[in-house]
């Protein structure tokens, strides 16, 4: 056996000698940021090895790490095996997030109920928001929010797939028990908040993606990860809340909305029932701007959606500097001939780029022509030394790189605009795949509705300045906040909603794109960036 002690907080951790470093550090419950679930693909998870015995560094993790890192001790701990006994320095502490708990809510028709109280729940692959309900008058008294505890084991949903498939004997009750342990936590926190006991809790309804409903009932969902990515249910259900671990009284239900498909989930169908797609008179299309975009189009009385896989790049990962929507990020990007101007979450020093920070960047960086509509910067020789653009690039090698922020060092890379582009393209593709198939042309839509923790803080100019979202659609777009959550709000306060949405999920036609026609050209083409 060989001890790990941790500097900052002098814990002292037991592991067999051959143990992954990060996997030792996860399983004590000590935090370490890895997003691609201990792949050595991010770079994230980086510590300092103060002493001790630790596997030597290979090829692939010399070449995630930058030569003054090596020389101070920093390791990738995912590619690092304990050897011996060693103290390790955390370079990463969790920051306070900004959560979203609010969103449009429309008239309906509620029970009477004579007391109690109840909880809504909206669960999403990065953060969940939980809300406490008096049953009686329909206000929420109080509410809590964390980011979803199931990150240690990836930050996507394939990932945490993988991880099951990778851990069969307990990956599913690991991930089960994850959220459900959170959610206690926040049932508590919320209770206490408002001086009501969890006994009196009558009911909890769950609005998630497919994927997170599954990992909270302890449902395998390894056939989502693979073809032809079928759910083992898409039904509502409803159970006794202690049957999965929640802690609550003896007969609180537990309720969990529909779903459509794998990849639309419930989720998506509380935002379709919330903006009241279904009563749509003309052409109307619902956004969720995420690691997926699920899309749905209202067309003459039809219902079609879809999901794109725009990757985690627009919630700040597989981006260089890139981080959440937490304090330090860089949100907002103004560059012009006086310098650059940023807006960080917390008004804090700059630490590095989240989703919004990075799309503002992208749209910036094509605004002043210092990266072109083929997504590729323009040549610093092809600059005059007195252009204001000049001492902004920066090369590495042969490689082009943006200098958005001098101390800290905070660059934006030709990989870094990729991704952008990737995830442009993805759901710009499935907007228009959802048109084609309904036969309508981008003039012919009404209303664009963008709904989600991520898609309320993305401003209309930077979602029409990168080309996300066509220009055609400017001044269309209508914000609905977290309709996740209001649509699990609406169907714990009715009976009615419940059922109605029920049939709004049947309703609703899922269109796989990959089997559209001419999909590729499709797709290639929305990767162009706005000239």
């Amino acid at each position: 056996m060989a001890e790990i002690k941790v500097k900052q907080t002098e814990k002292k951790i037991e592991c067999r000698e051959g143990e992954n470093l990060l996997e030792a550090l996860l399983g004590a419950g000590i935090y370490v940021d890895n997003p691609c679930n201990g792949k050595g693909i991010c770079g994230k998870c980086k510590v300092r090895i103060a002493a001790g015995e630790v596997s030597g560094m290979t090829g692939a993790e010399e070449r995630l790490l930058k030569s003054e890192e090596i020389q101070a001790g920093i390791r990738l701990s995912c590619m690092a095996e304990v050897t011996g006994n060693a103290e390790v320095e955390l370079l990463q502490k969790e920051r306070k997030h900004e959560v979203l708990t609010k969103g449009y809510m429309p008239r309906f028709e509620r029970d009477v109920y004579d007391g109690g109280y109840g909880i809504v729940i909206d669960i999403g692959t990065t953060t969940v928001v939980t809300a406490l309900i008096d049953l009686k008058t329909g206000r929420e008294l109080a509410n809590a929010s964390m980011i979803n505890a199931q990150k240690q084991y990836g930050l996507d949903v394939l990932t945490r797939i993988t991880y099951e498939y990778e851990h069969p004997d307990c990956g599913i009750q690991k991930l089960k028990e994850a959220i459900v342990n959170s959610i206690n936590a926040m049932i508590g926190e919320a209770c206490q908040e408002a001086g009501v006991d969890r006994r009196d809790i009558r009911e909890i309804d769950v609005a998630a993606n497919c994927t997170m409903m599954h990992m909270l009932l302890g449902v395998d969902a390894r056939s989502i990860g693979r073809s032809p990515y079928r759910p083992v249910f898409t039904e509502a259900k409803d159970l006794p809340a202690r049957e999965i671990g929640i802690e609550a009284a003896e007969d609180t239900r537990l309720y969990c909305l529909p779903q459509v498909s794998a990849y639309i989930g419930a989720d998506i169908v509380a935002g379709a029932y919330v903006c009241e797609l279904w009563k749509e008179r003309g052409n109307v299309l619902f956004i969720d701007i995420g690691t997926n975009g699920e899309i749905v189009l209202a067309s003459n009385g039809r219902l079609l959606s879809c999901s794109c896989a725009a990757g985690p790049a627009l919630e700040g990962m597989n981006i260089s500097s890139g981080m959440r929507a937490s304090e330090g990020a860089v949100e907002d990007v103004e560059i012009t001939d006086q310098g650059i101007r940023l807006k960080v979450i917390g008004g804090q020093e700059p630490v590095g780029l989240c989703g919004s920070g990075i799309l503002a960047v992208v749209k910036e960086l094509l605004r002043n022509g210092i990266v072109k509509k083929t997504g590729v910067f323009v040549k610093k020789d092809k600059l005059k030394e007195d252009d204001y653009r000049y001492p902004m690039i920066q090369m590495n090698g042969t490689k082009r790189e943006f200098i958005l922020c001098e101390n800290p060092k905070l660059l934006v890379t030709q990989g870094d605009v990729r991704q952008v582009q990737l995830a442009k393209g993805a759901i710009l593709s499935g907007f228009m795949a959802l048109l084609g198939k309904a036969g309508i042309s981008m003039e012919d839509l009404d209303k664009v509705m963008i709904a989600g923790q991520f898609g309320a803080h993305l401003p209309a100019e930077s979602l029409i300045g990168t080309g996300i979202l066509p220009r055609e659609v400017e001044g269309k777009l209508v914000y609905l906040g977290n309709s996740s959550k209001t649509g699990a709000y609406m169907t714990l306060m009715s009976e009615r909603v419940k059922r109605e949405m029920e049939l709004l999920a049947g309703k609703m036609e899922y269109m796989e794109l990959a089997e559209t026609e001419n999909y590729e050209r499709i797709f290639t083409e929305s990767m162009i960036f706005p000239g």
